[in-house]
């Protein structure tokens, strides 16, 4: 192979390379433009090689004009810069200002690129096994002037972010300088022909691990999947190197000790020989992988026994609190650290803590992870809190299935207990009052007080009736949007007041997207219940509040608080403190809320002896 053609294949494999990196990278960036910015600059090397490969093929014009467009190259890496510096907490505003005007930037190398190219700013010449060969001429010095300067400037806003950032950021930005003194001892070179001397570039040979090295420092701390590559890259290239060198070994061995009876083994031997290698490489597969995985993951350690123990352990928590606390206690325990873990079903609203954390979020194609503050841990600590992730993520779908499927069984055999009540509270209310209004007729001849007995005795029964009615029923709602005020107006002359007071605080023009009728009747369930304990109350209070969150109304009353034992039987039908009450008052109210797909439940901490939240969902957008 003659030594052009070595330089032109080099440069053809640093171009292809540099493309496909950057296509992966611009793939993996989304909405991170630090690494679309190195991209670019993937992209400008690819160009940049391409343009020597035009000028070995006589394509003088074209070689010349991506050759000179060298000065993209260190804007797009000073793009990147100011971008990956510029992350995290303690943000520069003159960085971000330097940000908004990258535009100027590109603008001023695209012209020192067209300027030069004008003014001619290259020349080819022929040396040594060159027959063509670019090298700067006039105006092409200033073109590598500017191009160096920004270069450098990428380099010294790297510096900077050096001693301010800390953990991965701080070692990605190590690792770039590493590649940077690497890639400048490559390219060096290449000036060389420029000045006069004609040395044939041979550091220009290794281009290709420039790129490659660049990328992998960046991203080796921001992407696991680099890391993953690069294990089984490193892996691979170590054993062909194990199996090359060893057939080196024996070969010079065999000569340089007067093996001559090694040195004359026939063709078919030698073959033999490699398989005996090849057979040795893959017996010292398992040792090197392991140890490739401690360079690239150091601390992680990851087997199917102590992943079949954390399934285990999670699959064992039946409900979202033990899952979460299992969790937690499981990866806390793994990295040494505490870890915060949160099952969510939406996107929280609260900032983030400052510690580690991974969330499990319920989105519309299932449940997916995401980790917060491992920025600063090691690729194999990282590695570890995405596996588990991954583990939690799935048993996140599977709890929420099987919970499902009980809730539904719950619904099933809830419906059922009501239609089965429903038909016997009709035929007992119908069997029932004809015996009631039978009495009832039979009292128009008693003295006064008798009589007054019997009927309010009479309207208990038939109050009871009502009730049972109405909870074993089927409720049927047709919520709109409702005025609440003019409501609870229009509810005020229904009560005996007895001298307690009632008010409400609103907002102005303050809707409830409800059903009117099964509000009202919420409303006057609650208000007869408070009003109950109020009347024998001094100074009896009764008060209606709307919360700060749409939908939410309190419901106050300063009579006697409920007692801590009747507090987790409040909504259970037959259950009342209130002397002569059904007990299915509040059972009523709870069902009405249920069927709005609100809740209602009781508060001791909003400063009132008695108080109940009601929340009714908003109106629907669609």
């Amino acid at each position: 192979m003659s030594l052009e053609l070595a330089f032109e294949l080099m440069m053809m494999l640093t171009s292809g390379c540099a493309l496909l990196v950057s296509a992966w990278l611009f793939w993996r960036a989304r909405n991170r433009r630090s690494m679309k910015a190195l991209a670019g600059f993937g992209i400008m090397m690819a160009l940049w090689c391409a343009g020597h490969v035009a000028v070995f093929y006589g394509q003088h014009g074209l070689g010349m004009a991506l050759i000179l467009a060298n000065p993209l190259m260190p804007t797009f890496f000073l793009d990147f810069a100011i971008g990956f510096v510029n992350q995290g907490p303690g943000q520069r505003p003159w960085l971000g200002r330097l940000a908004r005007y990258r535009g100027l930037l590109y603008a001023a190398a695209v012209l020192v690129s067209l300027l030069t190219l004008w003014q001619g700013g290259g020349d080819i010449i022929a040396f040594g096994p060159f027959e063509h060969y670019f090298v700067f001429r006039g105006s092409g010095w200033f073109n590598i002037g500017y191009t160096i300067f920004i270069g450098v400037l990428a380099h010294a806003l790297l510096l900077w972010g050096f001693a301010r950032q800390r953990g991965n950021r701080r070692r990605s930005i190590a690792a770039m300088f590493a590649a940077g003194a690497w890639g400048l001892l490559l390219a060096t070179s290449f000036i060389f022909p420029s000045l006069g001397l004609l040395w044939y570039p041979w550091p220009m040979l290794l281009l290709p691990s420039y790129v490659l090295l660049l990328v992998y420092g960046v991203v080796r701390y921001q992407m696991l999947e680099v890391n993953a590559w690069a294990n089984r890259a490193l892996l691979w290239i170590l054993m062909t190197g194990l199996l090359l060198g060893l057939m080196v070994l024996f070969s010079a061995m065999a000569g340089r000790l007067g093996m001559q009876a090694l040195a004359a083994v026939p063709q078919w031997q030698l073959w033999l020989y490699s398989l005996l290698l090849l057979m040795l490489a893959l017996a010292l597969y398992q040792p090197v992988s392991k140890l490739v995985e401690r360079l690239i993951y150091p601390g992680s350690r990851l087997d199917e026994q102590l992943l079949d123990t954390w399934l285990a352990q999670l699959r064992d928590a039946d409900g979202w609190e033990a899952l979460a606390d299992a969790a937690q206690r499981l990866l806390a325990r793994q990295m040494g650290q505490p870890v915060t873990v949160r099952l969510l079903t939406r996107p929280p609203l609260f900032e983030p803590s400052p510690g580690l954390e991974l969330w499990c979020l319920h989105q519309a194609h299932g449940w997916q992870f995401r980790l917060r503050g491992f920025d600063d841990v090691t690729p194999g600590m990282r590695l570890t809190a995405e596996v588990f992730g991954s583990l939690l993520a799935t048993r996140c779908g599977l709890l929420e299935s099987s919970l499902q499927l009980a809730e539904a069984e719950r619904k099933r055999v809830s419906e059922q207990h009501l239609v089965e009540l429903g038909g016997l509270s009709a035929a007992m209310a119908h069997e029932l009052r004809n015996p009631l209004n039978i009495i009832s007729m039979a009292t128009a001849g008693l003295e006064a007080d008798r009589k007054a007995i019997i009927q309010d005795q009479l309207k208990r029964a038939d109050r009871l009736i009502v009730d049972m009615l109405a909870y074993s029923g089927q409720l049927q709602i047709q919520p709109r949007p409702l005025a609440l005020a003019p409501l609870l107006e229009s509810l005020r002359p229904r009560f005996d007041w007895q001298q307690v007071s009632f008010d409400y605080c609103l907002p102005d023009n303050y809707h409830l997207y409800a059903d009117p009728y099964r509000l009202q009747q919420v409303l006057t369930n609650l208000i007869d219940n408070a009003l109950s304990f109020l009347r024998n109350h001094p100074d009896g209070r009764l008060r209606l509040e709307g919360g700060d969150t749409p939908g939410v109304l309190w419901l106050h009353n300063n009579g006697p608080a409920i007692e801590a034992d009747m507090q987790a039987h409040l909504f259970r039908p037959f259950v009342t403190r209130r002397p002569g009450g059904s007990g299915l008052g509040l059972a009523i109210v709870q069902r009405i809320m249920e069927a709005h797909g609100g809740h209602i439940r009781h508060r001791h901490d909003a400063g009132w002896p008695v108080t109940f939240e009601l929340y009714f969902p908003e109106e629907p957008t669609s």
